[in-house]
């Protein structure tokens, strides 16, 4: 049992980050958000002019990328050479379902997402409570309706680029073929954040951290 390990499954646009980061900083634990990880691989694929499909060639580009938790309370993601704007960029989003797809790519990410949550973490991203951290000690999986997904993401970005909505639906049909999105890990809980703001999925997600785990309230 990884017992100081909370797993959040969940697709594009569920809420994962807001709800990994507010719990992350409830139980004094690192935030570490995977999909960041994809994301800094098909931003330097892009740079270095390496197409998506060419796992040989992003294999090669990942000796280059450089990850550390920096900050406090919490500890969140850094990636060295990489600010938001190149990692949530629509090209990106329109890229990292594949260059997330290649089971080489995912071995040499789920390794490093090991070390980084060693100590102690809130995990998100796709396959974290099947594949990343399968024993960990709370599991939760993300739904909500392709309409609230879209609003949630479409204001998150809205700042950057009104097309982020179109490339999220575009990505959930590409991500689906890597990790089907209709099957909670093994002994998750779901909630539906379509139905819950994020003050009811934050209270709903502690309340199920002091039944599975109060260790982690301590």
């Amino acid at each position: 049992m990884t017992d100081r390990v909370v797993a959040i499954d969940g697709a594009a646009g569920s809420g994962k980050s807001t709800l990994a980061r507010a719990l992350a900083k409830e139980l004094g634990l690192d935030y570490l958000n995977t999909g960041l990880m994809y994301r800094a691989l098909a931003a330097l694929a892009a740079r270095r002019g390496i197409r998506p499909d060419d796992a040989a060639g992003l294999m090669d580009l990942m000796g280059g990328l450089r990850f550390r938790l920096v900050g406090e309370r919490p500890r969140e993601l850094e990636v060295e050479g990489f600010d938001d704007a190149a990692l949530l960029s629509v090209e990106v989003e329109r890229t990292v379902s594949e260059v997330a797809s290649h089971p080489d790519v995912r071995t040499w990410m789920r390794d490093r997402q090991r070390e980084l949550g060693a100590a102690g973490a809130v995990v998100e991203g796709r396959d974290i409570g099947s594949v990343v951290f399968p024993d960990a000690v709370v599991k939760l999986s993300l739904v909500a309706d392709p309409e609230a997904r879209g609003r949630r993401r479409a204001e998150e970005r809205a700042d950057r680029d009104a097309d982020i909505a179109e490339a999220l639906r575009e990505r959930d049909a590409r991500d689906h073929r890597t990790v089907p999105l209709d099957e909670p890990p093994e002994g998750a809980v779901v909630l539906d954040t379509g139905r819950l703001d994020i003050e009811k999925t934050i209270q709903a997600a502690m309340d199920i951290i002091r039944d599975r785990a109060p260790e982690l309230l301590r």
